[in-house]
């Protein structure tokens, strides 16, 4: 869908009175931007006679970068399908009993389905996040810069990944699903912070 039209277009549906896209699928979409730019000094390093000592951990980082990338631009389509969901569940007939009970169970099931969206980005871009320290550390120097901007791009759609978990969550009824995510994803919140401070105080020694 949106991942095979032009740019404009997914922006102008962004910034329209829509329910989709909205901020789930931008994440995505940030997420993919960043990880795509590890691509590129990954590119830029492979290849390069200054680089050969580090040029097997390259192409590993480029391949790894590039299966994540794959993963967040279908995720930027996905969320959009998802939301649908969620607002046809509401809008959901609800007069007698047995349609409200038909109603809550439809929002329960379509939130939880909804939620594993965001929840994917939020997974795929943690993994990115450590693809950031050692193309900092081993990557061409020339494009350091990139480097942090990839890990700003990589934080931030993270965090936005996961307010929209959040949101889901909050509609939830099952306790267990939502302490089970809320334990997985507190951890990795820090741990893609910490990545965030620590590559772009890199950036800025480097530059």
């Amino acid at each position: 869908m949106y991942v095979e039209e032009n740019f404009k277009e997914y922006l102008d549906d962004l910034a329209a009175k829509k329910p989709a896209p909205g901020g789930g699928s931008a994440a995505a979409a940030v997420g993919a931007l960043g990880v795509s730019l590890l691509s590129m000094v990954a590119n830029f390093t492979v290849g390069k006679e200054k680089y050969k000592d580090v040029e097997a951990e390259m192409q590993e980082l480029l391949s790894s970068a590039e299966k994540l990338r794959a993963e967040l631009q279908k995720l930027v389509d996905e969320d959009v399908a998802v939301y649908q969901n969620v607002s046809a569940a509401y809008r959901m007939p609800k007069e007698s009993d047995a349609q409200k009970a038909a109603r809550s169970e439809a929002i329960e099931a379509a939130l939880k389905a909804a939620m594993q969206v965001p929840l994917a980005t939020c997974r795929s871009l943690f993994e990115a996040g450590k693809l950031c320290e050692p193309l900092l550390e081993k990557g061409n120097m020339n494009l350091v810069s990139d480097v942090g901007v990839a890990a700003e791009f990589i934080a931030a759609g993270f965090v936005s990944a996961l307010m929209n978990v959040e949101i889901n969550l909050s509609g939830i009824k099952d306790e267990s699903l939502v302490a089970n995510i809320r334990r997985e994803l507190s951890p990795k919140e820090k741990e893609i912070q910490k990545m965030r401070e620590k590559v772009v105080k890199g950036t800025r020694e480097k530059i």
